[in-house]
């Protein structure tokens, strides 16, 4: 038998879910006090990492029903509620969104609503991309060293190629200069190609 769960989210203590759940009653939705899962929690937190949330997930069954008030409340954004409507919906889950209409986020209508939802998703996802390589490129351009800073000095670097080169083990340089294999592969494999001697 499936069973009717709420979930109510406010981002400050200020704020009370007691609107988000009168709403949910009034669009004829009966849900037993039991199965009304409220937090506070600000929504930059993603929903996998809500505690409330958390809860809530380990009580849902196949063909339960989970009604929000908004979509906001399942995710931070588009990708994060994508995220998270694609897994209560291999759970078996329906998702009601009452700012949708009250439509059933698995139906024929919910499925392009939420295609409509993956377009924007992967928007925001290669626009983040976009500005994370500019800004990459803007902090090269300044000088700034990028990414994680090396474990070898230069001249180490030299070195591990030269005993590479000369037949010893990757693993073997690995100890000498107390470093992963990864990273003496790593130099080997970029002196490689630039044809360092």
């Amino acid at each position: 038998m499936s069973c009717n769960f709420a979930y109510l989210r406010v981002s400050t203590v200020d704020q009370t879910t007691d609107n988000q759940l009168r709403e949910i009653l009034a669009a004829g939705f009966q849900v037993d006090a039991r199965r009304v899962i409220a937090e506070t929690i600000s929504g930059s937190i993603p929903a996998s990492e809500r505690p409330g949330f958390s809860k809530l997930v380990d009580k849902l069954e196949s063909r339960d029903v989970l009604i929000v008030t908004k979509l906001d409340r399942l995710g931070r954004n588009a990708m994060d509620v994508r995220a998270t409507v694609e897994a209560l919906t291999g759970m078996g889950v329906k998702i009601y969104c009452l700012a949708l209409g009250g439509m059933d986020l698995t139906s024929a209508a919910g499925k392009m609503t939420m295609g409509v939802i993956a377009a924007v998703a992967e928007f925001e996802r290669d626009l983040l991309i976009e500005r994370t390589q500019t800004g990459v490129a803007r902090a090269k351009a300044q000088g700034k060293v990028v990414g994680r800073p090396s474990t070898l000095t230069p001249e180490q670097t030299q070195e591990v190629h030269n005993r590479l080169t000369k037949g010893e083990s990757v693993a073997g340089v690995a100890r000498a200069y107390k470093t992963t294999r990864q990273t003496v592969m790593r130099v080997r494999d970029r002196m490689a190609l630039t044809g360092a001697a």
